[in-house]
């Protein structure tokens, strides 16, 4: 049986202007593009659409290939300007919420722990008293009870503002 011979396929060549009216381009732009010429014909120089291609694809390949940073430890100066004013936005933010009294510094939670377990304290320590005086009939056993129990509580009042770090700590730790 006799082979059929497939007749060679000659690719279609278009001139400059041709294809880059079919890019919808000007011949500037194409002359940018540094696509090889397939032949000429006198003065004018034809080209294959797939070394056109070849030339696009070769292109967006190399945007896209991560460029080496000449120095790792030079910031991103467009990234540093965002996180700075992200950060100037967020103090902001902060500053108004503590002037409409939304928010407060730990310190001034651990301040206003102190005074108040300082104002307790004193009543405290006069409960078993007044308990005594009101009631003469009560056991000394059940006093001494009570006065164990308001020295316990006046204990964790006072821990309470040494211990506010710690449990802003845990709240944050609770909401995530």
């Amino acid at each position: 049986m006799a082979r059929i011979q497939s007749p060679e396929i000659t690719p279609v060549l278009l001139n400059k202007t041709d294809l880059c009216k079919s890019l919808g381009i000007s011949t500037q732009a194409f002359d940018k593009w540094d696509v090889p010429v397939h032949s000429k014909k006198g003065r004018e120089c034809l080209y294959q659409m797939s070394d056109v291609v070849g030339n696009r694809v070769a292109n967006e390949r190399k945007k896209h290939i991560a460029k080496p940073d000449d120095s790792e430890d030079k910031p991103n100066i467009d990234f540093e300007r965002c996180r700075l004013i992200k950060a100037q936005a967020d103090g902001q933010e902060l500053k108004n919420r503590k002037d409409d009294k939304e928010v407060v510094d730990v310190a001034f939670c651990v301040y206003v722990l102190n005074r108040l377990a300082a104002q307790i304290a004193p009543v405290l320590d006069q409960i078993h008293i007044r308990v005594k005086r009101k009631n003469p009939d009560i056991p000394e056993r059940a006093i001494d009870a009570v006065r164990a129990e308001v020295i316990k509580s006046q204990n964790t009042a006072a821990s309470l503002a040494e211990s506010i770090e710690d449990l802003l700590d845990e709240y944050i730790g609770s909401t995530d």
